[in-house]
């Protein structure tokens, strides 16, 4: 973490009583202006889920997301906003998603086509960068989530 990451994150456990670092500090998104796009949704409250592809964790030696995990996340300039806590995650396949699991994302007119759409493109990005393709039976990280902690204004 940056310095500017590690001072937001001790503000945080020293208002909420929170001991041990965050299972993640950085953006949702893969560029800058997506990862203003999510943080801000996050921020409205319009945003309560994601979703990840189980093979990024496991590209990268991560954990897969459980309850309880505090996250730190970034804008798109890589600043600290915000930090959320996971209250549910479940593996299935992409095929999966629903309506309500779209809802909860907060993006796009928040229809399933929209997320579907818009998913199977970005994660087809994402796997292309890995040298794969993404299939819609692929195991996904369906994740809820709740913002527990808004990084002051400076």
């Amino acid at each position: 973490m940056t310095p500017e990451q590690s001072k937001a994150w001790q503000a945080f456990c020293r208002e909420t009583g929170h001991q041990g670092d965050p299972v993640y500090a950085g953006p949702f998104g893969d560029g800058p202006e997506l990862a203003d796009t999510l943080v801000n949704l996050i921020l409205a409250d319009e945003k309560t889920a994601t979703c990840s592809r189980k093979a990024w964790y496991e590209a990268r030696g991560e954990p897969l997301p459980a309850a309880g995990d505090l996250c730190l996340l970034l804008d798109g300039k890589g600043e600290p906003r915000c930090v959320i806590e996971t209250i549910s995650a479940r593996i299935a396949p992409f095929s999966s998603g629903d309506a309500e699991f779209a809802r909860a994302e907060g993006e796009g007119d928040l229809s399933f086509e929209w997320w579907s759409d818009a998913h199977i493109d970005y994660f087809s990005r994402e796997a292309a960068r890995e040298g794969r393709t993404f299939d819609m039976d692929e195991d996904i990280v369906f994740e809820h989530f709740r913002r527990v902690w808004t990084c002051p204004a400076e």
